[in-house]
């Protein structure tokens, strides 16, 4: 038999206890973590009481701007231009008011699109009413909203 002493296996014993006392906080931080990053706060989303009208009023401009340009009418840039005039004056820096202004002139303008693909007297009778709606509402809009 293979007698080994106890004084022997102390400073084993110790070395290992050692061991593990410093790798205990070591081990106990796990994988290595990114610190948590700062969310960034989006701005909070300001609602004028006139929202509903301007988002009617950009998908009448994104309609006549798509059935001008189609029939080739004089001026045809005017509405897409006005459009953006709209967005900067309205929208600052106000990223969802603008995306969904942009998303009221770009349904304007697909709806037509998916209906007219040539000038008919239809689209002249359509571009005409949608012009006429968009004063109207231009004028309410800044009769009761404007300073």
């Amino acid at each position: 038999m293979l007698s080994v002493s106890t004084v022997s296996m102390i400073p084993v014993r110790r070395v290992f206890l050692s061991l593990l006392v410093l790798a205990g906080p070591t081990m106990a931080q796990g994988k290595n973590t990114p610190p948590p990053q700062e969310e960034e706060i989006a701005p909070p989303v300001v609602s004028v009481p006139y929202d509903d009208k301007l988002a009617r009023f950009a998908e009448v401009l994104g309609s006549v701007h798509y059935l001008r340009t189609l029939c080739k009418a004089a001026g045809g840039d005017e509405w897409r231009n006005g459009m953006q005039q709209l967005l900067d004056s309205e929208t600052g820096n106000e990223p969802q008011r603008k995306e969904k202004l942009t998303a009221a002139f770009n349904r304007g303008y697909r709806a037509f699109a998916s209906v007219y693909t040539d000038c008919t007297p239809a689209a002249i009778v359509a571009e005409e009413r949608y012009r006429n709606e968009g004063a109207t509402l231009a004028t309410e809009i800044t009769s009761r909203f404007g300073n």
